[in-house]
């Protein structure tokens, strides 16, 4: 075989493929090229273009012309995307401190040698498995005014009212984030457990050593250590929580009354449901300036820390 190769290569033949995949750099960027593409495509066109969208007045079947920032100076005097900015932030705040809370303990817990561990991290990834309607759908049943099961355990062992879950403003915005938070924590859980392994054990060992208390440790090894994926994690989640379409849109679409719209679900009932694109697209890219920051902010400092 290294003969015939050597021979094309006499002849000039294979010369130029193989000079090319004997270098390391232009071969990495040839392998990039599909990936590139499709970031392209199916990203950097759609971003670019829905930027192009929220500074036109285009509707659906009308083609846009350029108005400026008139979309964006109008979002000031309606009422539903002020409420819709701040329930998108406080959701966002909220689900995030209680996944980062919850799932760092969910990992601290399944670091643990006990029976069945295998079987358990297994069965405790099933919230964030289950595809997202099929789960907020059964989350819908069981908020039911009537056939809440919540309600029925609450009435007959806690000897407490029942709550019209989805149907008030605070209970129906408090429902959003416990579906949020028990969705989410899976994914905080199973990072931080991978992040947990990687930490040597010599370390605890040396603490228990010096005397310091199971809070000394975590303190001063489990979250150094942890930092890194921790900035990653948190970093991941704010961006998907932020743009959560499907669970607020299934769980309520904005009921009661516009009080739980997200900026995500008031985009879709202006730009689709209502036909107005243009302030459809300049309602969805409200957040992008905050987002962009967040992730400079984040990028920078887990560089510094390299």
């Amino acid at each position: 075989m290294g003969a015939a190769i050597r021979n094309l290569e006499s002849k000039g033949l294979l010369g130029p493929r193989v000079k090319i995949l004997d270098r390391e750099a232009p071969l990495g960027y040839l392998l990039l090229l599909p990936m590139l593409l499709l970031l392209v495509i199916f990203l950097a066109y759609p971003f670019l273009f829905g930027i192009w969208l929220s500074v036109t007045n285009a509707q659906i079947g009308v083609d846009g012309h350029f108005i400026g920032l008139r979309n964006y100076a109008f979002e000031r005097s309606d009422t539903v995307f002020i409420q819709s900015f701040i329930n998108t932030m406080s959701y966002a705040a909220v689900t995030t401190v209680a996944k980062l809370s919850l799932g760092l303990v969910m990992a601290l817990l399944l670091n643990q040698v006990f029976p069945a561990q295998r079987f358990v991290r297994a069965a405790l990834l099933l919230p964030f498995i289950i595809p997202s309607v099929l789960s907020t759908l059964a989350w819908r049943w069981m908020f039911d005014p009537t056939f809440s099961v919540v309600n029925w355990v609450s009435v007959h062992y806690l000897h407490s009212n029942g709550v019209n879950w989805l149907g008030t403003t605070n209970s129906a915005l408090i429902s959003l984030m416990i579906v949020n938070t028990w969705r989410g924590i899976p994914f905080f859980g199973i990072s931080f457990l991978a992040g947990l392994q990687t930490i040597p054990v010599e370390l605890y060992e040396a603490a228990r050593v010096d005397g310091a208390s199971r809070f000394q440790q975590f303190r001063s090894i489990t979250v150094p250590m942890l930092r890194p994926i921790l900035a990653v994690v948190l970093l991941l989640s704010t961006i998907l929580t932020f743009g959560d379409f499907t669970l607020p849109y299934v769980l309520t679409n904005c009921a009661p009354y516009n009080s739980t719209c997200m900026l995500s679900t008031w985009a879709f009932q202006i730009g689709v449901n209502g036909g107005y694109i243009g302030i459809g697209a300049a309602i969805s890219l409200v957040l992008f300036p905050l987002l962009a920051v967040i992730v400079a902010g984040v990028l920078i400092g887990l560089r510094r820390e390299d």
